[in-house]
C-alpha cells in the first residue's frame, strides 16, 4: 500500500559574536562524560559519540561511528529490534588517521523497510573484547511509489550560542525527530569553525547564557585537530545523538565550516588567524567534514566531492549542491560574463545533466545559499547569488539564469529549491511575469534556520528573477539567541498516492508557521 504523508507535528548576521563574552564562570564538561551517559566497559573501546547513517538508497546505507581508541568496527543488522536474527558486516579498523571515526557500507538491503542496526567496537588484538553496542535504525528508500517525509535546516552553534545545559541543549532536534522523517537535509554551516564557544555570554536584556565548552572550541579552528574538535562539539548534545541514531543525514557545507564568507584563493584579513590562506583551512575542514559525516562521495581522490544526487524512490531526487568550493571571489557582482559563477563550470554541467535524466516526480535542489535574497559581504561585495540590481542577470546571476533556462527548455518539472543560511524562515515564489530575466518557468524557494545560532532580520529581495515573498518570519533585531522564537526548521511531505508535495515551515517548538501544497507536474503554481 502506498504510504501517504499528511500533516504532522546590531551585529552582522554572518559575523562572529564579539563584545558580549564574559570570560569567567566556566561551564565546561569533559567531552566523553557529556557524550557518553553510560559508563564504558573497562578497558574496551567506547562509542560515546553515537552513530549516524547517510547515503541511504533503496538497497544500501552508510553507518558511521567514532571510537575512543583503536578498534575494529562491526555492524549487525536485523529486521526487528530484538536482533534475534542478524546479518554481520565487517567494518574498518579505526585509528588516529581518521580521528578514530569510520564508516561501513551496508548493501543488499530490502527497499522500503526499517533496518535496525547496532555497532560493536572490538579490540584489534582480541576481537572477543567488545565495547557496549550502540543502536540505531533507518528506513531504506522505497522502490515503489510511497510517501516520503524529510526535514531540513542549517546553522548550528553560531555566534557563540552553543550547547546550553540550562535550556536542555539542542532541543530542536527532538522536535524534528517527533515527525519521524525519512532523512534530514542539513543545509550548511554544520559547525561554526570561526565562532568560538565561550563559557558564558551576557544576554542583551540581562542575564547570562551558559555554554558547554571544550578546549578546541575555545578559539577559531585552524589546525586539523581544531576542526575535528568543532565537529565533535555538536555530538556532545544528547538530542543530536538521539536524532542521529534514528534519522539519516544528508550534509552539505557552506562558509562557516571554514571562515565567514570564504572563497577559493582568499587571504583572510582576520587577526585571530595565524594561517591566513582560506584554501589551506578549507582542506583541513573538508577532511574533518569527511570524517564526521557518513557520505561516500568524499573519497581521498580527485573525484571526491560534496555535490551529489540522492534518489529516494520514484517520487523524489535530491540534488545536493556545493556553492562554496567552486565559486569565484566575492565582488560587486556586475560582471557581464561569469563562467565560474557560484557553482563552477563542471558542477553546473553535472546539475543540468542529472536534472534532465531524473525521472522522479519531484526534484529538490538543496542549495546552501538563497537565490533572490541579497546577502552582502562588506560594504560593496556580495556573498550569495543576488547582488541587489533588479535588472538583467550579471555576475553569479548569469549562471543561475543559464540553469533556469535549461530547466525550462528541457521541460524539467517538479523543481523546488530548499536552503538555509540567512537565519530566518521565508517562502519565495519566482515568476518570469515579475522578473527582469524571463526565460524560465515559475518555481518556489523555501528558506529556514537556524538550528542553534543567532536569529537575524530579513534581508532585501532582488528582482532579477521576479521573487514574491508570501511569508517571512524573522527577528526584529540582530543576533537573537536560541529559545526566543528565533530558530526554525522545515518539513517536506510527499503523498504516496496523489504525489502532492507539502512544505511546512516550523518554529523551534515544532509549530507550523506556513504551509504550501504543490501539485505534481503543474507549472506556475
Amino acid at each position: 500500500m502506498a504510504k501517504a504523508y499528511g500533516s504532522g507535528l546590531a551585529v552582522g548576521r554572518r559575523t562572529v559574536l564579539r563584545g558580549t563574552v564574559a570570560a569567567a564562570g566556566a561551564a565546561a564538561l569533559p567531552p566523553l562524560a557529556a557524550a557518553a551517559p553510560a559508563l564504558a566497559l573497562s578497558g574496551r573501546p567506547d562509542a560515546g559519540w553515537g552513530v549516524q547513517t547517510g547515503d541511504v538508497t533503496a538497497s544500501s546505507g552508510l553507518v558511521w561511528v567514532r571510537s575512543d581508541r583503536p578498534a575494529r568496527m562491526v555492524v549487525e543488522t536485523s529486521a526487528t529490534e530484538s536482533f534475534r536474527t542478524v546479518r554481520r558486516w565487517a567494518g574498518p579498523l579505526l585509528g588516529p588517521g581518521t580521528d578514530f571515526t569510520g564508516r561501513t557500507a551496508l548493501r543488499g538491503l530490502p527497499p522500503g523497510e526499517r533496518i535496525h542496526y547496532r555497532v560493536l567496537l572490538a579490540d584489534p588484538d582480541d576481537p572477543r573484547r567488545t565495547g557496549r553496542p550502540v543502536y540505531g535504525t533507518f528506513r531504506t528508500a522505497p522502490a515503489r511509489r510511497e510517501g516520503v517525509r524529510f526535514v531540513w535546516s542549517g546553522d548550528l552553534a553560531g555566534q557563540g550560542w552553543g550547547i546550553n545545559p540550562d535550556l536542555g541543549g539542542y532541543r530542536i532536534f527532538a522536535r524534528m525527530r517527533e515527525l519521524d522523517p525519512d532523512f534530514f537535509l542539513c543545509s550548511g554551516d554544520t559547525i561554526y569553525a570561526d565562532s568560538p564557544i565561550p563559557a558564558t555570554v551576557a544576554l542583551p536584556g540581562g542575564g547570562t547564557w551558559r555554554n558547554v565548552t571544550t578546549e578546541e572550541k575555545s578559539k577559531v579552528a585552524e589546525t586539523l585537530a581544531e576542526f575535528r574538535g568543532a565537529f565533535r562539539y555538536n555530538l556532545m548534545d544528547e538530542h543530536l545523538r538521539e536524532f542521529n541514531a534514528h534519522v539519516p543525514v544528508v550534509a552539505q557545507w557552506d562558509d562557516h565550516e571554514v571562515h565567514n564568507n570564504w572563497y577559493p584563493g582568499q587571504l583572510l584579513d582576520d587577526a585571530r588567524y595565524t594561517e591566513k590562506r582560506a584554501d589551506v583551512l578549507a582542506a583541513r575542514s573538508l577532511r574533518a567534514f569527511s570524517e564526521y559525516f557518513p557520505l561516500s562521495t568524499l573519497r581521498p581522490d580527485a573525484d571526491g566531492r560534496i555535490y551529489r544526487v540522492l534518489r529516494h524512490g520514484p517520487l523524489l531526487d535530491v540534488f545536493v549542491l556545493d556553492m562554496r568550493a567552486y565559486r569565484d571571489a566575492n565582488s560587486p557582482g556586475r560582471q557581464p560574463d561569469d563562467a565560474r559563477g557560484i557553482l563552477g563550470e563542471r558542477q553546473l554541467r553535472w546539475l543540468k545533466r542529472e536534472l534532465t535524466r531524473s525521472r522522479a516526480v519531484w526534484k529538490v535542489i538543496a542549495s546552501d545559499m538563497p537565490l533572490g535574497l541579497v546577502v552582502t559581504d562588506g560594504a560593496v561585495n556580495f556573498e550569495a547569488v543576488a547582488q541587489g540590481d533588479p535588472g538583467a542577470p550579471l555576475g553569479r546571476e548569469l549562471q543561475i539564469a543559464d540553469l533556469l533556462r535549461h530547466i525550462k527548455h528541457q521541460r524539467v518539472t517538479g523543481t523546488v529549491w530548499l536552503t538555509a543560511d540567512v537565519h530566518y524562515t521565508s517562502a519565495q515564489h519566482y515568476d518570469p511575469a515579475r522578473a527582469a530575466f524571463t526565460d524560465f518557468a515559475p518555481f518556489w524557494e523555501f528558506v529556514t534556520g537556524p538550528l542553534n545560532a543567532g536569529g537575524f532580520p530579513a534581508v532585501k529581495l532582488d528582482g532579477t528573477f521576479g521573487p514574491a515573498q508570501p511569508f517571512v518570519k524573522a527577528p526584529a533585531t540582530a543576533n537573537v539567541p536560541p529559545g526566543q522564537d528565533s530558530q526554525f526548521f522545515g518539513e517536506v511531505a510527499i503523498d504516496g498516492e496523489s504525489g502532492e508535495l507539502t512544505v511546512r515551515l516550523r518554529d523551534e517548538r515544532g509549530g507550523v508557521l506556513f504551509t504550501k501544497v504543490l501539485q505534481p507536474g503543474r507549472v506556475g503554481q
